[in-house]
């Protein structure tokens, strides 16, 4: 496809085709950690860690913050979550719960807590944790194009709560952050398959069976 030489990114020969791919979503982390306004030594919080949260997380420890804490359903995310830095990750489904909850976002609550999954309650849980005069950050995309927030909690903190789409100009400092190891792409890479099998592939990245999956033309 023929595309105008001024919108476009080279790419270091030692980058593989599957990295190339992969710096659009972490061009997502990035803009979102930036509306995050995060410095050295800030407490965050991520609600919901698939690859755009997990992403989030390794841009925001890159940028110097305490991830005090995690969330997600799915074990095998959680565990990765921890991988990446997260001093602890809680299963929302768990009988106890808020009280978890509570407990890891003590000492203030969270300077910044991002959303990355396409539930509400997440939204919830991320106002709960943050602190008075935190931020929000919202990336994830709800199943049924609603968000439910309870507006006195909201309101009472004065939370900024930001959403984001997409990415902003960041694909060079993309390429960066990989070039010096601060972040891992193809870690997230837990399935592969060739084009033929496109199917069994999206059907595998809807039952979020693993991290992100890669189809190879």
């Amino acid at each position: 496809m023929a595309w105008p030489a001024s919108r476009l990114h080279p790419i270091p020969d030692s980058f593989s085709d599957q990295t190339g791919a992969l710096l659009e979503p972490l061009g997502v982390a990035i803009h979102a950690v930036d509306l995050g306004k995060i410095s050295e030594g800030s407490r965050v919080g991520i609600f919901g860690c698939g690859p755009i949260g997990l992403l989030i997380e390794q841009v925001a420890v890159a940028r110097g913050a305490k991830v005090v804490l995690a969330t997600e359903p799915i074990e095998a995310r959680r565990e990765a979550a921890l991988r990446y830095g997260a001093a602890i990750a809680l299963d929302p489904n768990m009988e106890d719960y808020a009280g978890e909850l509570a407990e890891a976002g003590e000492s203030g609550g969270l300077d910044v807590a991002f959303e990355a999954s396409n539930d509400s309650r997440a939204i919830q849980d991320a106002v709960d944790a943050a602190r008075p005069g935190g931020r929000v950050i919202i990336t994830g995309i709800p199943s049924d194009d609603l968000m439910v927030v309870r507006a006195s909690t909201a309101r009472r903190k004065g939370l900024s709560l930001l959403l984001t789409r997409r990415m902003k100009e960041v694909y060079d400092r993309a390429i960066g952050l990989v070039t010096s190891g601060a972040v891992d792409l193809d870690s997230l890479v837990t399935h592969r398959f060739s084009l033929s099998s496109f199917s069994p592939a999206f059907d595998t990245a809807l039952r979020r069976a693993g991290h992100k999956v890669i189809i190879n033309p």
